[in-house]
């Protein structure tokens, strides 16, 4: 028998609501909106504002900020899986004359393309795009801080070119890219380049004094792919989604598990976290959440996922400064992952296409030099390798087509495992990237690098 859970509980929805009724209240923000996803679906939303009886619902627009860097960046991974750019290729091979084109792809996505952070010039969120019609508006004389590759650096004006580059690849613009490969495929029908009413209009509340000034909305022209856009809780549940699980008629999940890996480490400051490709990483309350933060002269907002919990947190809010979009969106996904723990899939055995006696025989127990580990099989015929009593490296492995394995995960990434057979047929021993894991700790015999004493093990 199975049970749906589709709604939250009332105590953890009254729990939700009173994060963001604090949220409004401390951040001093005309108002604020939250939302919770579960499982792929909208499963809550809840505002509070100012003004009674005018709050915010989950269809109202905000603008998003440095959220839309997520939305190029997959468009940038789109060109990638279509075989038109490769992640490593300098800028300038498909993008020419910018005088930033020996940076790589890659870099420009994960912010180590040593740019600056800003643009020259006046505020650029703030003032005019015709101050920057051009690329060399938006990057300057001096476009290099750093050295490439070197350090992760935040780079508005490396999303700038990242948008061009989509461009010049798909010969349409960026917004027009944007809504034909992304927007209309996930039904986010309320997530557009201008604001399309309702939307929520922004402000600046100033710090000393309970009152309120209307921030202008500038339109930004070669800027847009950095933090154009805007959206609603509703719309971004299912982005939030999307980064969860991957859909194929986006970005395949392969795709989006690359995006959600580091790529570069995070700056200096109380940053607990990494950056992907295009996606921003972060360790809190015990959990790995990935997404990213945004703001623009009169809105803050982000959007959190936690893949393993199944859950993504939206919070919105129409203030220059003041609420902590990114602490209440995380803590939208705690309160629900605490009072409601997602419940394990049911154990199954697998499919029995996928056993046979020969995988069979290399499970259990191995040992490198006198490290015990446990081989055991996962799905798909990949294999597990993990230690079996103190620290060690443990990884997972995918199966090969021409036979061995292919690390996926931690020091062992890359790395070929494979089985080495005897004369007769009989398993040698494992090899994994050189190291030589055998059934019994140095056992004469054994293929062990260097040899093992003749005289055996022996006491004092």
């Amino acid at each position: 028998m199975t049970t749906s859970f589709e709604a939250l509980l009332p105590g953890t929805e009254r729990a939700l609501l009173h994060r963001v009724a604090v949220a409004q209240t401390e951040g001093r923000t005309p108002s604020f909106v939250g939302a919770v996803v579960r499982d792929g679906a909208l499963v809550w939303s809840g505002s509070r504002s100012c003004v009674d009886g005018h709050a915010p619902d989950a269809d109202t627009q905000f603008r998003i900020g440095s959220i839309t860097k997520v939305f190029t960046a997959v468009l940038v991974m789109r060109l990638r899986d279509e075989g038109l750019l490769g992640l490593d290729d300098p800028l300038e091979r498909h993008l020419k004359g910018t005088g930033a084109g020996e940076v790589t792809i890659a870099q420009l996505l994960g912010h180590t393309g040593g740019l600056a952070a800003e643009t020259p010039g006046a505020w650029w969120e703030r003032s005019s795009a015709t101050l920057r019609p051009e690329l060399s508006d938006v990057l300057g004389e001096r476009p290099f801080l750093q050295t490439p590759g070197r350090r992760h650096h935040y780079s508005n004006p490396g999303y700038t070119l990242l948008g061009s580059l989509v461009e010049a690849v798909r010969g349409v613009s960026w917004e027009e890219a944007l809504r034909r490969e992304i927007l209309e495929p996930l039904g986010m029908g309320r997530t557009t380049v201008d604001p399309v009413a309702p939307h929520a209009g922004g402000w600046a509340v100033h710090p000393w004094a309970d009152v309120m000034l209307p921030e202008p909305s500038e339109d930004l022209g070669l800027m847009a792919p950095a933090g154009q856009l805007w959206s609603t809780a509703a719309d971004l549940a299912r982005f939030a989604a999307f980064l969860a699980a991957g859909d194929d008629r986006v970005l395949a999940t392969a795709s989006v598990e690359e995006m959600r890996a580091p790529a570069s480490p995070a700056g200096e400051g109380d940053w607990e976290g990494s950056y992907g490709l295009g996606l921003q990483l972060l360790r809190k309350d015990g959990r790995t959440l990935i997404g990213h933060t945004g703001s623009l002269p009169g809105f803050v907002a982000c959007v959190w996922v936690s893949v393993e919990d199944g859950l993504a947190g939206i919070a919105l809010s129409n203030a220059t400064s003041g609420p902590l979009t990114g602490v209440v969106a995380a803590d939208l996904v705690r309160i629900v992952a605490e009072a409601e723990p997602r419940l394990p899939e049911p154990w199954r055995p697998l499919p029995a296409a996928e056993v046979d006696e020969e995988l069979l025989s290399l499970t259990g127990p191995w040992y490198w030099g006198t490290y015990a580990y446990g081989l055991r099989l996962g799905p798909e015929r990949s294999v597990v390798l993990e230690p079996l009593r103190g620290a060690g490296r443990r990884a997972r492995f995918r199966a090969l087509p021409e036979g061995g394995w292919v690390g996926l995960n931690g020091y062992y990434a890359g790395e070929t495992l494979r089985a080495v057979r005897r004369s007769d047929g009989s398993v040698s021993h494992l090899d994994l990237g050189s190291f030589v894991f055998t059934r019994e700790p140095y056992e004469p015999g054994d293929a062990v690098p260097g040899g093992v004493d003749e005289a055996g093990w022996r006491g004092l």
